[in-house]
């Protein structure tokens, strides 16, 4: 019914943009995918067609909201031109917020889809905002980290994982981004020839998570091939699924490495053929091959004799010999002259003719730490 002289009352696009989001978080949370993906699409065309920037933060949470329902949904690779063009547009409007949250909806679209080269030329084609909000930040060098990982620039990794872990929200608010990143930084740590501290696998929150890891570390620091092999059969599936299956086989290397040096340290002299039954390798060659590689890299110390088909270790050089006794000498050496200049120094402060010792002891005193000289010009 119509009425003469009423008022008629708009909703404000923001406010409409706001109810949008809510719905669309409703309908995720309640795993209608279908009906997420339409009214994300919708939602995204609305807010293109107004284009107004006190809109941007509410647009930024939108963009998530999005990914999330292609994600979950196992489309992602069909809204990554869409992601493209958006990033292109929040660039040029100088949207940091949308610019953080698109960057890193492409590079987990890239990293989804294994596309570490694609990846990698986004992040050196774009500058990541500085003044995106935590969460993002952690976001994105949660994906460097695992981008230098598959490089193989595990020390870039490292930092960028720990970076991470300081920005990340605390451990009870996101477990579940606190386990992957914990995850990858145990194999890039093991991947550094490092062992991870222990009261990393004990935390509330990892302890179950972390339990191959912990596995795949003890088979590391044995050095035993086959225990290696046998965690790895074992849980194979988690870790395809935290997808870090890839970086677990490049392990190999360090367990044999790990093998090779103890039984350097055991062996004077050890033929190839046993190497291979220690370490179960499958050939005499491979075992020189990998040998020489140790030598070379300075994992021990020794040399081939292939002619005879065994490896020499080079004798141990003595936990005492001439070089460590001759830097303990010269520490015993600096502490002597610390304490014997401190003695001076409170010798000195006692001549003075308040001082309560007697003359006696004082002389007596003097005749046993001070020299002759130093002594006279003190008694003086």
């Amino acid at each position: 019914m119509d009425i003469d002289g009423g008022k008629t009352e708009s909703v404000l696009p923001e406010t409409e943009a706001y109810l949008r989001l809510l719905i669309l978080d409703f309908l995720l949370d309640s795993k209608q995918l279908d009906a997420s993906i339409a009214l994300a699409d919708e939602t995204v065309t609305r807010l293109q067609q107004l284009n107004r920037r006190s809109m941007d933060p509410l647009a930024a949470r939108i963009w998530f909201s999005l990914g999330r329902a292609y994600e979950a949904a196992n489309r992602f690779d069909e809204v990554r031109p869409l992601l493209l063009a958006a990033q292109r547009t929040a660039a040029l409007r100088n949207d940091a917020e949308s610019l953080a949250v698109l960057l890193n909806l492409l590079l987990r679209s890239y990293l989804a889809a294994d596309l570490y080269s694609q990846a990698d030329k986004l992040i050196s084609k774009t500058t990541f905002p500085e003044s995106a909000s935590s969460a993002q930040l952690a976001r994105h060098a949660y994906y460097l980290g695992r981008i230098r990982a598959v490089q193989l620039d595990y020390t870039d990794a490292h930092a960028k994982l720990q970076q991470a872990l300081r920005r990340a929200p605390a451990p009870a608010t996101a477990p579940g981004f606190f386990q992957a990143v914990q995850k990858l930084a145990v194999t890039v740590e093991l991947l550094m020839g490092d062992i991870p501290e222990r009261n990393v696998f004990r935390h509330p929150i990892l302890s179950q998570a972390l339990a191959p890891y912990l596995a795949i570390a003890r088979a590391v620091r044995s050095g035993s091939l086959d225990a290696f092999q046998r965690v790895l059969a074992t849980h194979a599936a988690a870790f395809a699924a935290d997808k870090t299956y890839t970086l677990i086989l490049r392990l190999r290397q360090n367990v044999i490495k790990t093998g090779i040096r103890r039984l350097s340290l055991s062996y004077s002299r050890i033929g190839l053929r046993d190497i291979c039954v220690k370490l179960n390798l499958d050939s005499e060659e491979d075992a020189e091959y990998i040998v020489g590689k140790a030598i070379r890299d300075g994992v021990i110390d020794g040399r081939v004799i292939h002619e005879k088909g065994w490896l020499e270790c080079a004798g141990n050089k003595g936990a005492y010999g001439p070089e460590v006794a001759e830097v303990f000498n010269r520490r015993i050496a600096f502490c002597m002259g610390l304490h014997n200049e401190s003695v001076k120094v409170r010798v000195i402060h006692y001549v003075c003719p308040s001082c309560p010792v007697p003359s006696r002891i004082l002389v007596s005193f003097l005749h046993a730490v001070v020299p002759d000289s130093a002594r006279r010009s003190l008694l003086c």
